[in-house]
């Protein structure tokens, strides 16, 4: 009755009458087939679409009852047109012109207000597995078992596109308010951009920024932990299934290793501080099954041609992961607010000429800005060619400033963090002072009656306090010294909203240094109200922030 054509890597079953069976009768037979089928389709279990549950994971269903586990990328900014300057690329090796270290900007897509105002994006938690695609791509239900668990290798870049795209119509006809949204917009499903992505495998905000700019992000139990690399102590020449091995610190599995993963947007090299002008073939990023663990690292980046010969490029060490995220101008509204936020870029006020400021305070700006002067002269002249000249002045200005306004921000951010640290070997130290004092003044302070053994012991000890207030007073002279440096450069207008991101990123790396830097920013805020050094009351907060 069926029998199976196969055209490219899909097998479709059609029909085809038989003697004696009307055709009637086959497509009662058809629609019975396809009855049957939804009726059998049952949930997945957890282990087919996500082996290692965490609590914050999110999933999206899929068809066939299936699911897909996505993981939240956090980006501590929450205005439309804000975004995070973050270092990519590789500080070493020989294939600088692929992988040549490189500012570039992340943002996220979907607001949120916990842990703090913020976005995010969502990056799938495992690689493609052959049983989500063929419950995408194929017309009959797979049955969910191990086999199917490994990642869906050896499709094109054109199939993945077409992938996802049947997924995100899948998602809006049956499931569209499990959909994250933004601006009431609904978001969607792509491959992910190569900034997206390199962000998220290099652990994003919950690593510190000497661990994001390491060649693979922290394996504390080791790489063979958490990569599937070439050779017999790992993949051992073979795709592995997923979700075996441990995740990345955002909780993403597979990052390394395994298959590697194609990206949305077209290979260009890299040239220096940008990249090149010329759009290549498309991107595949994080190594595979067959990569030497020498290689590994996170800024690995090959570039793949879409043909080879007459066919598509299919590798059988290439698969994908998606990411979901929103448009970027969702309304009307919002284009309002993107559109007022762009006119600010580059156009801060500055101290009037000739007036003084007090340090700290915030500048009480009376006169227009160089930008603002320049927009007034254009809007009343008349002179083409002069006006477009004085346009291409600003824009440059405009360009000049904003790029002071994002150097300034990473100073800020790395005065807070100073802060916070110092204000934690403050407590350190403060405590092992007062740990020391506290026998002294028990048992030494009056000497007589004391045995030799005993004053030794005294002496010993208070050479030990001694050394102690020292290192103490040093201590305490840096934390004002930040304090009061700080205050001289920047205002509390500044300093705010870092405070805010600082504060976001150090939480992310669960430890909590993000206390003690809402401690310094109210010894700061204090300072730059009062202009009074408080060295008891500092020392004090220090000491009260638990541990």
């Amino acid at each position: 009755m069926y029998k199976t054509l196969k055209s490219g890597l899909k097998s479709k079953k059609v029909l085809e009458p038989t003697a004696g069976l009307t055709l009637k009768r086959v497509w009662a037979a058809g629609l019975l087939l396809a009855v049957t089928q939804a009726v059998l389709a049952a949930p997945w279990d957890t282990k087919f679409f996500n082996p290692k549950p965490a609590e914050d994971d999110v999933i999206l269903p899929m068809p066939c009852e299936g699911s897909m586990a996505f993981r939240k990328i956090h980006v501590p900014l929450d205005k439309p047109l804000d975004d995070l300057k973050v270092m990519l690329g590789s500080d070493s090796g020989d294939l600088r012109y692929l992988e040549q270290a490189h500012p570039a900007f992340i943002a996220g897509s979907f607001t949120t207000d916990k842990p703090a105002p913020g976005r995010y994006y969502l990056m799938a938690k495992y690689e493609l597995t052959e049983l989500q695609y063929q419950a995408v791509m194929t017309e009959a239900c797979p049955r969910s078992s191990m086999k199917l668990m490994s990642p869906q290798v050896s499709i094109s870049w054109f199939e993945a596109m077409q992938f996802s795209d049947k997924y995100n119509v899948w998602l809006r006809k049956n499931a569209l308010e499990a959909l994250p949204k933004e601006d009431k917009v609904p978001g969607f499903v792509r491959l992910p951009t190569e900034v997206e992505w390199e962000f998220a495998a290099r652990g994003g905000n919950a690593v510190s920024t000497t661990d994001f700019r390491a060649s693979m992000y922290p394996m504390v139990d080791g790489i063979n932990k958490h990569v599937w690399f070439a050779g017999s102590q790992s993949s051992n020449g073979k795709l592995q299934v997923t979700g075996l091995l441990q995740p990345n610190t955002l909780g993403l599995h597979d990052m390394l290793g395994n298959a590697d993963e194609m990206m949305f947007e077209s290979f260009r090299l890299n040239k220096l501080d940008r990249f090149h002008g010329q759009a290549g073939g498309y991107i595949v990023r994080g190594g595979n099954y067959t990569t030497a663990e020498a290689d590994i690292r996170t800024s690995w980046r090959q570039e793949q041609t879409y043909y080879r010969g007459a066919e598509p490029n299919r590798l059988r060490t290439s698969g994908l992961r998606l990411a979901l995220v929103a448009p970027s101008l969702t309304s009307l509204d919002r284009g309002k607010v993107i559109e007022a936020s762009w006119e600010k870029l580059g156009a801060s006020r500055e101290a009037p000429a000739g007036v003084a400021q007090t340090p700290g305070a915030t500048p009480q700006a009376t006169a227009p800005t160089t930008v603002e002067r320049l927009g007034s002269l254009l809007s009343g002249m008349k002179d083409d060619k002069l006006k477009k000249e004085l346009e291409t002045v600003r824009s440059e200005l405009r360009a000049s400033n904003q790029m002071r306004d994002e150097q300034q921000s990473l100073a800020i951010r790395s005065a807070l963090q100073q802060g916070a640290f110092v204000c934690s070997l403050l407590k350190r130290d403060a405590d092992f002072y007062e740990d020391l004092l506290k026998p002294y003044t028990r048992s030494c302070t009056k000497t007589d009656g004391l045995d030799d053994s005993a004053l030794a012991r005294c002496n010993l000890l208070k050479t030990n306090i001694d050394n102690r207030k020292r290192t103490l007073d040093l201590v305490v002279s840096m934390y004002s010294d930040g304090i009061i440096q700080a205050s001289t450069i920047y205002t509390a207008a500044m300093i705010a909203p870092e405070v805010s991101v600082e504060k976001q990123q150090l939480e992310a790396r669960k430890s909590n240094l993000h206390l003690y830097l809402s401690t310094y920013w109210t010894h700061l805020s204090g300072y730059l109200r009062t202009r009074q050094v408080t060295h008891s009351d500092w020392i004090a907060g220090c000491r009260a922030v638990p541990n």
